[in-house]
């Protein structure tokens, strides 16, 4: 067992040493074109939400996006939404699956101080 953990510590040390700056399969903040396409895809996403039976959404103001590789695409938005009025603080996952032709893309919205949360799959 001290192996191991002498390789991972070596392993993260060259790591930081070469100036990675995310870890593949890791989280990755988004910035630049990247963070204007998710954006975009957070505002198409949320108008089909609001097509079908799912609440009405409006992204206000978008605070961070990061994407991390794992059995598809998981893109995570810390965003205020606002719904009727009222302007919440958020959490959109958004993980797709590009090569299922049905089920591909799964929605979840969790937002602060509200105990109804969106998880739907199309």
């Amino acid at each position: 067992m001290n192996k191991f953990f002498y390789l991972t510590l070596f392993a993260l040390v060259c790591l930081a040493a070469a100036g990675v700056d995310h870890v593949v399969g890791g989280h990755r903040e988004l910035s630049g074109e990247e963070l204007q396409q998710a954006i975009a895809e957070l505002d198409t996403t949320l108008a089909k939400l609001a097509t079908g039976d799912g609440p009405s959404y409006k992204a206000n103001k978008v605070t961070k996006v990061t994407t991390q590789v794992v059995a598809g695409s998981l893109v995570t938005y810390t965003v205020e939404l606002s719904k009727d009025d009222a302007v919440k603080q958020c959490t959109v996952s958004l993980w797709t699956q590009p090569w299922l032709e049905k089920d591909g893309t799964n929605v979840k919205i969790t937002c602060e101080g509200d105990d109804t949360k969106v998880d739907t799959t199309w």
